[in-house]
């Protein structure tokens, strides 16, 4: 016998044992979920954890980028607002009347200092440099700022100035421009030495005279070259104390092109990474494609997570990027060992786990064998054999004894059982069409039963759940009010942020308030009274008119009803509003809406009908049966799933109906039936049971 058939037979007998042994069985079934279950729990913590924390520093560096943006954006407005300031200021004003360079060549020198400038010059109505730091007669037309300036309107932005750009200037900006390119791995191969541009914020603003006539134009820029100031800056902001935990160095970084030409990232202790360049990954998809990168990337020496984003001049051209990032090793070291004391934690409880249950299955083995044992004594024909005393007072205990029992019932009923055996027969022949017609009630009965205890449940776990979120969401509105008030108008640059959180405030009590009106929908009922449906079909239209306004839809009524209804006119008109909304987003590129009033006979008495029928995508037969369930939408962004099963809900509190009828790329129509006499329902409304019974007889 080869190796591989004694394997088969020993597989076989292992299965042949597992049948028959009841020991096997419950060992399996007691170790099956610490041994299985367990690892694959493991596994998925791993695997939650660890996308949970990659998506979570992903959007911490992309909020930090965002930061750091705005404070770029702040200084290259500072450049321009100083400029446009002293363009219309007294001493300038005066210094031109003068007509002497000297004392121009004075002021532009002292202004440029005062405002941090690299340089400033004063150009003439034709671009031709009258005063500053660049030879006079020098042309600056043609650079973009200089030429809008010239035109009456100030602009500021970044530029790219060649090394004899900047040496025209002053050649300390060359000599400070200059950067050695250092080797790096992962990038681009490029056969330069050294980066000899500079990139600048340069802005221009025009000059007026006493006139109001233009004269001429202010330039004037700052050096981002080994500009250590604005990263360390930056930084600071971004990167404020304790906001990287786990001793976490956050950086920032400036570049023209892929070289770091102003970064706080260090090759050593204390020399900075300039003349680095970035990788090729990064190079290709920030500067080539002009996106964002967002995620981990190897910097210099060691993966930081990192966030890139493409910096342009002022024709629209990409020359650059804005960086930041925070050292990634900490962190992760930080929920390496929180999973790995996680695991551990999980390992200890299985092992003691796994002991309990096998020491637990032992006092449960043996009776079970002994009762096999004497079932099989009384299958060969041993009627006297029994399980005996067991000392154990738990359900084996009482099953052992009971067991006996049954064993000395069956053996003295046993001719007794065969005499009645006929009458059985005929008797069991009898009931059984009577059982199938019980069964089929008593089937209907539970699933209506197990669905009103499963809304029942939903609603009073909507109903906590809404309370909880209530309370918080009153603290933070409160200390947002108090935030507003406190900074007064100091909180203008971040005034959209404030009225984006108040927004989401309003959002969210509005989501709280529709949960408690499906969680109890009594608390918001008010009370019924006769109800003309035309009146309140036509104050609908009224109050959707906003929404009818910036619609191409054509809105057609057919209003036959003559019948007055008891309702509450409030609920059918949020019955109503709701319908004609979701009726409008359906039709986004316009469409046809019909609102249609009708007397009809319900169940014998006097009824109304309103149908409102729309000419939109339609809803997809998948989705028919759950569109009255609560928290059901097919609108992910904006619905709650709440709008029609509280309508259902409404209309089932006054014993009305609402059906659905809907093809796609035709339409579809919600039909409503209402009692002139409202029949009260107090049973809780089933809303995805009952709409599925309703939408086979649909109109």
């Amino acid at each position: 016998m080869g190796p591989v058939s004694g394997l088969r037979g020993h597989l076989r007998r292992s299965l042949e044992g597992f049948s028959r042994s009841v020991r096997i069985k419950l060992l399996a079934l007691v170790l099956a979920p610490l041994l299985l279950g367990v690892p694959v729990l493991l596994l998925i913590v791993w695997i939650w954890g660890t996308q949970g924390y990659n998506q979570l520093m992903i959007n911490k560096v992309s909020a930090d980028l965002g930061t750091a943006r705005q404070y770029f954006d702040r200084v290259q407005n500072g450049v321009s607002a100083g400029l446009d300031g002293f363009a219309s200021s007294h001493r300038l004003y005066t210094a031109l009347q003068t007509h002497s360079p000297a004392t121009l060549d004075a002021l532009l020198d002292s202004e440029a200092r005062n405002q941090g400038l690299d340089y400033l010059v004063l150009v003439d109505s034709q671009g031709k440099v009258i005063a500053g730091d660049a030879p006079r007669g020098t042309d600056r037309r043609n650079w973009r700022p200089v030429d809008e300036a010239l035109q009456g309107h100030s602009l500021r932005g970044l530029s790219v100035f060649s090394a004899d750009q900047l040496k025209a200037i002053d050649p300390h900006l060359a000599r400070q421009a200059r950067l050695e390119l250092m080797p790096t791995r992962n990038a681009i191969p490029d056969q330069r030495k050294a980066e000899e541009r500079g990139l600048v914020i340069q802005a221009a603003v025009p000059v007026l005279g006493g006139d109001r006539q233009q004269i001429g134009a202010l330039e004037g820029g700052v050096l981002l070259n080994a500009n250590l100031g604005i990263v360390d800056r930056i930084n600071t902001i971004v990167y404020q104390e304790a906001s990287l935990p786990l001793g976490s160095q956050g950086t920032a970084t400036l570049f023209l092109g892929d070289t770091r030409i102003a970064t706080n990232v260090h090759l050593f202790e204390n020399q900075r990474a300039l003349g680095t360049r970035v990788s090729q990954a990064v190079y290709e998809k920030v500067l080539r494609q002009g996106q964002v990168w967002l995620g981990s990337a190897f910097v210099v020496n060691d993966n930081y997570m990192s966030g890139y984003e493409p910096l342009t001049d002022t024709n629209g051209e990409r020359v650059g990027m804005l960086y930041v990032g925070f050292l990634e090793a900490p962190l992760q070291h930080a929920l390496n060992m929180a999973l790995a004391a996680l695991f551990l934690f999980f390992l200890l409880v299985s092992g003691l786990g796994t002991l309990a249950a096998l020491r637990s299955a032992q006092a449960i083995f043996r009776p079970i064998e002994r009762m096999s044992q004497v079932m099989e004594k009384v299958a060969a024909g041993d009627e006297s054999a029994r399980v005996g005393p067991n000392p154990s007072r738990d359900e084996l205990g009482r099953l052992s004894h009971t067991f006996d029992s049954l064993l000395d019932a069956l053996a003295a009923r046993r001719f007794e059982l065969q005499r009645l055996a006929t009458d059985l027969d005929r008797k069991v022949a009898e009931r059984t069409a009577a059982l199938k017609e019980a069964n089929a009630t008593l089937t209907r009965a539970q699933e209506q039963l197990v669905m009103n205890e499963k809304l029942t449940a939903i609603g009073e776990l909507t109903a906590g759940v809404a309370h909880e979120i209530n309370n918080p969401v009153a603290v933070i509105q409160g200390n947002l009010d108090l935030l507003h008030e406190v900074l007064g108008d100091a909180a203008a640059p971040v005034e959209g942020e404030i009225r984006l959180i108040d927004e989401q405030i309003s959002r969210i009590r509005l989501i709280i308030t529709k949960l408690l009106q499906f969680a109890r929908p009594g608390d918001f009922a008010g009370y019924a009274e006769d109800t003309d449906l035309n009146s309140v079909v036509a104050d609908c239209l009224v109050l959707t008119r906003h929404n009818l306004g910036r619609s191409q839809v054509a809105v057609e009524t057919r209003l036959g009803a003559s019948h007055w209804v008891e309702i509450n006119r409030a609920e059918l008109q949020q019955v109503l509003i709701n319908l004609i909304v979701n009726a409008l987003q359906a039709m986004p590129q316009g469409g046809s809406l019909l609102l249609e009033t009708a007397d009809i006979e319900l169940e014998g008495e006097p009824g109304a009908r309103i149908r409102v029928r729309d000419s939109g995508h339609g809803i997809a037969a998948g989705d028919l049966g759950r569109i009255f369930d609560p928290f059901f939408t097919t609108k992910k962004q904006e619905g709650t799933g709440l709008g029609l099963s509280i309508s259902y809900a409404i209309l089932k509190r006054y014993g009305g109906h609402i059906t659905v009828d809907s093809h796609p790329g035709v339409g579809t129509t919600f039909t409503i039936d209402l009692h002139c006499r409202a029949c009260y329902s107090e049973e809780p409304a089933a809303p995805g049971f009952t709409a599925r019974l309703f939408q086979k007889n649909a109109v």
